[in-house]
């Protein structure tokens, strides 16, 4: 046999494995097994040691990645001044957003990480702010957090049906206008000084646009006067208000009252171009438009939603219950809502509306005055139901 296998190794052209040789082969094997069982111990202790320093200092170990794949930062304060509006509810992200969009931050992952670190960061106001491009992540969050040195202007609401007496109480105790005491009666009081349209009759009323207005810091009453209403030219503007009037046979400022008492008669969007035709229906049939609003500005509301006997007896030409047509002046600032709805009434024959739920503001309307009477009552059932609510 062993003949037999040498002669097939002489026929291969291999010599024959002699005793030695198995001998030696196998030392070789044996030390080939040895080194890849010591490679495989070293493996497993560097994946051991990294895994424990991860696991013992997180950390660290957190530290250390980002600073191996840190996220673009400039250095700095920055370099020229920029606008930034941080809006109300806007997240970490979001603010971070905004500032790489408009060049301050290298990226929003630079910024994101730093206000991470930062619990005030929850604290940053809504407001426009004065901050620098190519300033460092640190660098712009602590200029958000001084609003004292960042914030460009600061903000006031103008809710929509103020009457121009309420808007200088609003402006006066206002603790971001500042103003000084009286200034706001005195700068209402000069009209000529705030760009009013020519329709206007030098009075302001009607004309102070609801809404939210950036004050510049130090801001003068008159300056804050005109803020609102250049937006009400703006809106004017938008709406064709002086064409579209003309167009329907109004006069520009008829509308602007039309659209104060729709504001002040009903609070449902859905309901203004009704109320609208009302108006002008009974102005078209020559009857009193009878609107408790009108009346109010007037005597005010006095936390009433409706008018007493006695003050419908008001000698005044605002009082709708004793003088035809509409009253001289509008009776607030009408929303841009309003002042569509007073230049496209819906179609319809109603010459009456009521309140028949305080709560939801459900009006309904009628043509005849039966049907009015049968809405009166529905609205008497619900004042009897809500003791001291009528």
């Amino acid at each position: 046999m062993n003949e037999d296998r040498e002669d097939l190794h002489e026929d291969l052209g291999l010599r024959p494995e002699s005793r030695v040789d198995r001998r030696a082969n196998r030392k070789k094997a044996r030390a080939r097994r040895g080194f890849g069982c010591f490679a495989g111990l070293i493996s497993l202790l560097v994946v051991g040691a990294l895994v424990g320093g991860l696991a013992i200092g997180f950390g660290k170990g957190r530290d250390y990645l980002e600073k191996m794949f840190a996220a673009p930062d400039y250095e700095g304060t920055g370099t020229t001044a920029v606008t930034v509006e941080i809006t109300q509810g806007q997240s970490a992200q979001a603010i971070a957003d905004t500032l790489e969009k408009k060049g301050v931050v290298k990226s929003a992952k630079a910024f994101e990480r730093v206000a991470r670190d930062e619990p005030r960061s929850r604290q940053i106001q809504a407001a426009t702010y004065t901050l620098k491009k190519e300033m460092s992540a640190q660098s712009a969050l602590e200029l958000l957090l001084d609003p004292a040195k960042s914030v460009l202007v600061n903000r006031i609401s103008i809710p929509p049906g103020r009457t121009k007496a309420e808007v200088v109480r609003l402006l006066q105790n206002s603790k971001v206008a500042k103003l000084p005491p009286n200034a706001a009666a005195t700068a209402m009081a000069r009209p000529q000084t705030l760009k009013l349209p020519s329709y206007a009759k030098a009075n302001p009323e009607g004309f102070l646009y609801p809404g939210t207005y950036d004050i510049p810091k130090n801001a003068s009453a008159n300056t804050i006067l005109r803020l609102m209403t250049a937006q009400y030219a703006t809106t004017a503007a938008e709406l064709k208000l002086p064409e579209t009037a003309k167009r329907k046979k109004l006069d520009p400022y008829q509308a602007v009252i039309v659209a104060s008492i729709i504001g002040a008669e009903t609070n449902r969007p859905q309901d203004y171009a009704k109320v609208a035709r009302v108006i002008y229906n009974r102005l078209a049939s020559g009857k009193k438009l009878q609107m408790d609003s009108t009346v109010h500005y007037v005597v005010g509301r006095n936390g009433g939603v409706f008018t007493s006997d006695e003050q419908r007896e008001t000698d005044s030409p605002y009082n709708t219950y004793k003088y035809e047509g509409l009253p001289p002046t509008p009776i607030n600032s009408p929303s841009k809502d309003t002042l569509r709805a007073a230049l496209n009434p819906a179609q319809g024959s109603w010459q009456y509306f009521t309140l028949v739920d305080l709560d939801t503001g459900e009006t309904l309307f009628a043509t005849t005055g039966d049907e009015h009477q049968a809405n009166v009552k529905k609205l008497q059932a619900w004042c009897a139901a809500h003791k001291g609510r009528c």
